[in-house]
């Protein structure tokens, strides 16, 4: 993947720069792609997984080469996604899951702590992560967004691992 001169980041604020841009792309062209997903609330996870790998498909990732793995909830989901981020399998990986809020503390603890430890994943090894971790009030909430984030979170993680090879110098 090439740079190209930006002209609408710069014509935006008025500077004349050769400022370069790496262009998004989401040009999937056989990259492998790992998944973890939380087994807690299913019928959520199932369906983001279905939208995520329908998308994934169309993408054009090497699904032969891609992997799932389920975990029991979404704390468990960084030590499943470092464990596949450390392996160099994996051009990007995506978390799949449901935090539904409930009449306890729990939901934010849940929230925050699975998010803080994707991020931390994603920045001690340099492998992109999507979260797909739909934090809802609840179950109707996860219902209408899973299918619109399970697509969102392919796109995601296609276009952030051809950046990162870009970047890197590589052919996407």
């Amino acid at each position: 993947m090439s740079t190209r001169l930006a002209p609408s980041i710069t014509a935006n604020r008025g500077l004349q720069t050769d400022l370069r841009e790496y262009p998004p792309s989401l040009a999937a062209d056989g990259l492998a792609v790992g998944i973890v997903m939380s087994r807690f609330n299913p019928q959520i996870g199932e369906g983001l997984l279905s939208a995520c790998t329908g998308e994934l498909h169309r993408l054009g990732v090497d699904l032969a080469r891609s992997v799932l793995s389920s975990v029991p909830g979404a704390l468990e989901i960084p030590l499943a996604l470092s464990t596949l981020a450390r392996s160099g399998r994996y051009a990007a990986l995506i978390a799949l899951g449901a935090v539904i809020r409930g009449e306890t503390y729990h939901f934010e603890i849940v929230a925050n702590e699975s998010s803080r430890g994707i991020m931390d994943v994603q920045l001690k090894t340099g492998v992109p992560i999507a979260n797909g971790i739909l934090t809802c009030e609840n179950d109707d909430q996860a219902l209408a967004r899973m299918h619109a984030k399970g697509i969102d979170c392919a796109q995601a993680a296609v276009e952030m691992a051809n950046l990162l090879r870009a970047v890197a110098g590589e052919n996407p």
